[in-house]
C-alpha cells in the first residue's frame, strides 16, 4: 500500500520568513530526496554567495534576477530556468523594482549549504 498524498500549505506549514518558504525533504517522509526554496525579493535583496555539494536549480517566475555565478553576473528574466552546477560560488539579487519571485530546487532531502559572504 502506498503512502497517502500529502498536501503542504506554502504559508501555514513551509514559510520560513516573509520571504522564503522552505520544503526540505527529509521533514516530510516517504524518502523524499528533494527540497526547495520559494522565495520572493523586494529590490537589491537576494541570497548572497554560497554553494552546495549538488547542482542547484532554478526558475524564475517573476521579475528579473541578477544572477552572479562564479564571478560573472547574468540576468535572468522571468520564464527562465538556471542550472547552477554543484560547487560553484552563486547567489542572486533583484535589480529592478518589481517583485522577483523564485523557486529553487535541491537534489537532496534536506538543503546542505556553505554560505561564504
Amino acid at each position: 500500500m502506498s503512502a497517502p498524498v500529502k498536501i503542504l500549505n506554502v504559508d501555514d506549514d513551509l514559510r520560513r520568513s516573509p520571504r522564503a518558504a522552505l520544503f526540505e525533504g527529509e521533514r516530510h517522509g516517504g524518502g523524499v530526496a528533494v527540497s526547495s526554496f520559494i522565495t520572493q525579493y523586494e529590490q537589491g535583496r537576494g541570497p548572497d554567495q554560497h554553494v552546495h555539494p549538488y547542482a542547484e536549480v532554478f526558475v524564475v517566475e517573476r521579475g528579473v534576477a541578477e544572477f552572479r555565478v562564479a564571478g560573472e553576473r547574468i540576468e535572468v528574466p522571468a520564464g527562465n530556468v538556471v542550472v547552477v552546477p554543484p560547487e560553484t560560488p552563486h547567489g542572486f539579487k533583484n535589480p529592478g523594482a518589481e517583485p522577483l519571485r523564485v523557486i529553487s530546487m535541491h537534489p537532496s532531502p534536506r538543503v546542505i549549504q556553505t554560505d561564504l559572504e
